[in-house]
């Protein structure tokens, strides 16, 4: 995640004094503790979540795994759940024919790679939805040339 511009945190904490001292005023609350709450608050809750997301499963190194032989009415989400029993799960997705919007059978699972090899020799030819998975890591896919003739 990009740092913040300080700038920016400034003018959004003031924003939020602002609105705060008015609220409180209204309901029968010191206008200035409630302002000066929100002020400091707005400005360190930025950097406080800076240094929160370095340590977070985002901030790890990603592998894309093949999954294939997906039953066609698996979901996103039952994926997901499956290989989130496993490890962090960054994203999921299943392929579709572009002219009929069908599942094709396979998709991608993008995972932080701490237990990698673990998830792909647990799941691989494992039953799910009464399809037997294989997963291994996703091939680098190559870069499209337009023809140019």
């Amino acid at each position: 995640m990009k740092s913040p511009q300080i700038v920016t945190v400034i003018i959004v904490a003031i924003v939020f004094a602002i609105i705060g001292y008015f609220i409180a005023g209204v309901i029968g609350v010191e206008p200035l503790t409630v302002a000066a709450s929100l002020f400091i608050g707005a400005v360190i809750a930025p950097f406080v979540s800076i240094s929160q997301s370095s340590a977070s499963p985002e901030s790890q190194d990603i592998k894309t795994l093949y999954v294939g032989n997906l039953p066609y009415r698996a979901n996103e989400s039952a994926v997901r759940e499956l290989f989130s029993e496993h490890g962090f799960v960054h994203s999921v997705r299943l392929m579709k024919d572009k002219h009929t919007g069908k599942r094709r059978g396979f998709g991608f699972v993008e995972m932080s790679t701490d237990n990698i090899d673990k998830v792909i020799s647990t799941l691989n030819d494992m039953e799910f939805q009464q399809r037997t998975l294989k997963v291994r890591e996703a091939k680098e896919r190559p870069e499209r040339t337009e023809n140019t003739e």
